[in-house]
């Protein structure tokens, strides 16, 4: 990432909407947000790859689910956060993965500027071409603030999204029981 080139934007910016980028309040606000870039958007750059890599053998084709986990990301169309909770669930097809790599791929993902349903797609396709899998499905729900603060302004109204590969999407009792149990 450019630091200096974010920290000239933020500048520009806080004069646009007629702040005094020199009031002690402001002062450092360039460097604070040059730096909070690198963490927000800290997965630009990187594949799911590197943390899927590691598998396990294992005689289960059993569903494996790991919910409940939490992600920040940020809006491509208003750069504003969305955050909630991801639900991963596979079909092992001889191979397992720990689960903090589960969490990991959730992270690489959503530490991007785009929007959910990218986000959800692109979680399901990283395991189902890093793990290979029998299925896939992946449930996130999100709170928008660009919904929340802005616009129509209906803050705590959530979005779901959900996709699913291979036994998943052929399967709907499958679909049925990892909703039934996230719930």
């Amino acid at each position: 990432m450019d630091e200096a080139k974010i920290q000239q934007a933020v500048r520009l910016f806080l004069e646009a909407i007629g702040e005094d980028i020199d009031r002690e309040g402001l002062k450092d606000t360039p460097s604070r947000i040059s730096k909070m870039c690198e963490e927000l958007f800290g997965g630009i750059g990187k594949e799911a790859s590197e943390h899927l890599n590691v598998t396990f053998h294992t005689e289960s084709n059993k569903m494996v689910l790991e919910k409940d986990i939490t992600f920040y990301s940020v809006c491509e169309h208003h750069l504003l956060p969305f955050f909630g909770k991801a639900h991963v669930a596979y079909i092992p097809n001889g191979e397992v993965v720990g689960l903090s790599k589960l969490a990991r791929t959730v992270e690489t993902y959503a530490r991007r500027p785009q929007i959910q349903e990218h986000l959800t797609a692109q979680i399901a396709d990283a395991i189902m071409e890093n793990l290979q899998p029998k299925g896939v499905m992946v449930v996130m729900e999100a709170e928008h603030l660009c919904m929340s603060m802005r616009g129509v302004s209906k803050p705590g109204s959530k979005t779901l999204t959900y996709i699913c590969r291979g036994d998943f999407d052929e399967d709907k009792s499958l679909q049925a029981s990892v909703l039934a149990l996230i719930k």
